[in-house]
């Protein structure tokens, strides 16, 4: 599936006439047998990361994948043909995504695919894995009896993040709505909140230590009395956040961090529920379930 201009879910065009993709030295081609559908492949599509990185149609879009290696690059030192690998291609310029039977995926933006989750629950990690993981881990620096408020958390990242919070050692308190609350806490949250029922400052009995924002907005402004010192709040939605004191969260490919998601998965610390598997030639209704918003769970294509 490929778009030749930026637009909504219209441009989107099952494509059988592009060229396979070009394995350079640090490549590995993919075979695909699932790719997750973002939020971010919709921003995208709407041109809403031009200014971030080079743009070049036709566009493929996914970053998200999990397949087969087919050949890898003479370069590439991790990986062989017949491996099993998942990861986030978050390449450095935008053509060649996930959407696809082959992608060309440098070898920084993969890991070997957790044994204990399908070809589906490991194509829709990544993205979600390593923003979640980057912000808690690295960025927050979330260690054992933290007190963690994680908003959004019924999302896709955001249910990632309580998981990932509560292998960390966290205490989690998670916002959604009254419905997802049951899901969140199944995740592990100890405790939920409503966002529905005014300033989530004024519902916590005492700030907390760390702020995850997958909001933004009047959310992420409220979020300096929701925590004790506003270095430790990290948005991965709202520049603005800076302007706080605290940290904006921009995915990038990184192996350890896979290998860190792929360790939790097969110790059984993460799972990934999913929404709705759609064939390839269905990524159009798959890109209008994610835009819709309020998914419970990830959304993937599959190709096998």
């Amino acid at each position: 599936m490929a778009y030749d201009r930026f637009g909504d879910d219209g441009v989107l065009q099952l494509r059988d006439d592009l060229p396979d993709p070009p394995v350079g030295p640090d490549t590995v081609l993919v075979r695909v047998h699932a790719a997750g559908v973002s939020q971010v492949d919709l921003d995208i599509r709407a041109g809403g990361l031009a200014g971030s990185f080079p743009h070049r149609f036709p566009i493929i879009p996914g970053w998200d994948v999990a397949g087969v290696v087919e050949t890898a690059g003479p370069a590439v030192v991790d990986f062989a043909p017949g491996d099993e690998v998942f990861g986030c291609v978050r390449r450095d310029d935008v053509q060649w995504g996930t959407a696809a039977e082959l992608v060309p995926a440098p070898q920084r933006c993969l890991w070997r695919k957790p044994e204990s989750l399908s070809f589906a629950e490991a194509g829709a990690l990544p993205y979600a894995g390593l923003t979640a993981y980057q912000a808690l881990a690295e960025v927050l620096d979330i260690g054992e009896g933290d007190r963690v408020l994680v908003h959004d958390a019924s999302g896709g990242v955001g249910f990632t993040a309580v998981q990932i919070a509560v292998a960390l050692g966290a205490h989690v308190i998670g916002t959604a709505s009254p419905r997802h609350h049951g899901f969140v806490r199944d995740a592990g949250a100890a405790e939920m909140l409503d966002p529905g029922a005014g300033p989530i400052s004024e519902q916590l009995s005492e700030p907390v230590d760390a702020v995850l924002d997958l909001v933004g907005g009047a959310t992420l402004a409220d979020a300096p009395k929701q925590v004790r010192d506003v270095s430790r709040i990290a948005s991965a939605v709202d520049l603005s956040v800076r302007e706080l004191g605290g940290h904006y969260v921009f995915v990038r490919p990184e192996q350890h961090d896979l290998q860190e998601l792929a360790r939790m998965a097969d110790a059984g610390q993460l799972r990934v529920p999913i929404a709705k598997a759609f064939p390839l030639e269905d990524l159009v209704a798959a890109h209008r379930l994610v835009g819709e918003g309020n998914v419970r769970g990830r959304v993937v294509i599959t190709l096998r």
